[in-house]
C-alpha cells in the first residue's frame, strides 16, 4: 500500500484519498480572497509554511513544559470514553487536528488497560458535513460494534461539535442507527464538549505547526473534481517535508508520561458522573462581534488553537489576547511580531486569545 503519513499503521488507520498529486497549494492572500468571494475552504489548501528557528524551538519548549499536563487531559478524556462506552467502542478522529489527540487516546488506554481499540481517522467539513462514505466504511467494518466515539484537539467556538451534531442526525436516516454526537476533545474553552480533558484554554503543541506534526497531511479536501461519490475525502501527503517531521516524537514524549499521571487522572475522575455542555465561549464570540462590528463570525477564531492557525493558515487582522505579558501565549505573539500584525488586549471570559480574520474587502 502507498505511503500516507508519517503515522504508524497500529495508531490510526486514515479514511482519506490520497490526491498528493492531483492538487497544489495555493498562497495564503489568494485563498483569503477566493474563500471571501465565496469559493469553499475545503476546495484549496495553503502552502505549508514553514516556522522559523525560534518558532520551532518554542514549540519544543512548550511540549517539554506541557507534557505532563497533556498526557492528564489525554488520561481525563480517555477514561471518560471508556465511562461512557466501555469497550465496545471504535475511535474515530477528525482530520486533521483530532489525529494525533485520537492516537494518544489509543495509546493511554491499549498502555493502560491493555485493550487495542479500533482508531480511524476520517474528514468532517463546516457546512459541507461528515465523510459519509468513511462512515460507512467503519460500520461495515464493525458490525459488533454499537458506539463511534468521535475525537477532535480542541473546541473553538463549537463550529464542529455543531456541525457534528448536525451529521449525527443525517447519519441515523442514512443507516437506521443511533450515533452518540458528543464530542471528546482534549481541551474545551468554549464549553461544546461533555467528554473532555481540560476546561483551560492552553496551548496544545500539535495546534503550533501544521503538517508537520499532524503526521505530514494536509487538512482535508472536498471538490467536485477530485473526490467522486464513493470516494473518501481527500487529503495531500507531504513526504517532501521528512527531515522537518514533528509527529511521532510528539507522540512519544507524550506517551511516556501516561503512567506518571495515573494518580491524578484516577483523583480526577473519582467522582466524575458527566460533563456538562455551557458554551461558555459564546459570550466572548458575541462580544468581539459587537466591539469589533463585524459582519461575519466566522471571522472570529477564538482560543488558543484557532488563533495559532489564523496567524499560520489565513490573512489576520488583528490578535487579541488576555495580557500583554502572558508567557503562555508566546508563540502567538512570535508569530504576530513575523507577521507584522496588530496585537490588543481583551477581557475575555472563556478564552485566553483570539484570532481576527481581515476582511478582504477592507485591502
Amino acid at each position: 500500500m502507498k505511503e500516507f503519513s508519517t503515522y504508524k499503521k497500529d495508531d490510526v488507520i486514515f479514511l482519506l484519498k490520497d490526491i498528493s498529486d492531483m492538487i497544489v497549494e495555493e498562497d495564503n492572500m489568494t485563498r483569503e480572497k477566493k474563500i471571501q468571494s465565496g469559493t469553499h475552504y475545503s476546495e484549496m489548501i495553503p502552502i505549508e509554511y514553514q516556522v522559523s528557528d525560534e518558532y520551532l524551538n518554542l514549540y519544543r519548549t512548550k511540549l517539554k513544559e506541557n507534557k505532563e499536563k497533556l498526557a492528564f487531559a489525554i488520561g481525563v478524556m480517555s477514561e471518560k470514553i471508556l465511562k461512557r462506552h466501555d469497550k465496545n467502542v471504535v475511535l474515530v478522529s477528525l482530520a486533521r487536528a483530532g489525529t494525533p489527540i485520537g492516537i494518544l487516546a489509543k495509546r493511554y488506554i491499549k498502555q493502560r488497560y491493555n485493550l487495542d481499540l479500533p482508531h480511524y481517522t476520517i474528514s468532517i467539513i463546516r457546512d459541507r458535513g461528515i465523510d459519509i462514505n468513511a462512515i460507512k466504511y467503519i460500520i461495515n467494518k464493525h458490525k459488533d460494534s454499537s458506539k463511534i466515539q468521535f475525537i477532535d484537539g480542541w473546541t473553538g467556538k463549537g463550529t464542529i461539535a455543531n456541525e457534528l451534531k448536525k451529521a449525527c442526525d443525517e447519519l441515523e436516516g442514512i443507516f437506521n442507527m443511533k450515533f452518540d454526537s458528543s464530542l471528546a476533545v482534549l481541551a474545551d474553552p468554549c464549553g461544546y464538549s461533555n467528554v473532555y480533558g481540560i476546561r483551560e484554554d492552553f496551548l496544545i503543541p500539535s495546534a503550533c505547526l501544521n503538517s508537520t506534526v499532524s503526521g505530514l497531511v494536509s487538512r482535508t479536501v472536498l471538490r467536485d473534481d477530485l473526490i467522486g461519490k464513493d470516494d473518501f475525502h481527500g487529503a495531500k501527503f507531504y513526504k517532501e517535508l521528512k527531515y522537518v517531521d514533528e509527529s511521532n516524537n510528539y507522540l512519544d514524549t507524550i506517551s511516556a508520561c501516561f503512567k506518571n499521571e495515573y494518580q491524578n487522572i484516577d483523583e480526577t475522575m473519582k467522582d466524575w458522573t458527566e460533563d456538562i455542555i455551557t458554551k461558555v465561549g459564546n459570550c466572548d464570540v458575541k462580544n468581539i462581534k459587537q466591539k469589533y462590528d463585524i459582519e461575519d463570525v466566522n471571522f472570529i477564531k477564538p482560543g488558543v488553537g484557532e488563533t495559532t492557525r489564523v496567524l499560520l493558515r489565513r490573512i489576520p487582522y488583528k490578535i487579541l489576547v488576555d495580557d500583554l505579558n502572558n508567557q503562555k501565549l508566546k508563540h502567538i505573539l512570535i508569530l504576530a511580531k513575523e507577521k507584522n500584525v496588530e496585537v490588543e488586549e481583551f477581557d475575555f471570559k472563556a478564552y485566553s486569545c483570539c484570532g481576527i480574520i481581515k476582511n478582504m474587502k477592507d485591502v
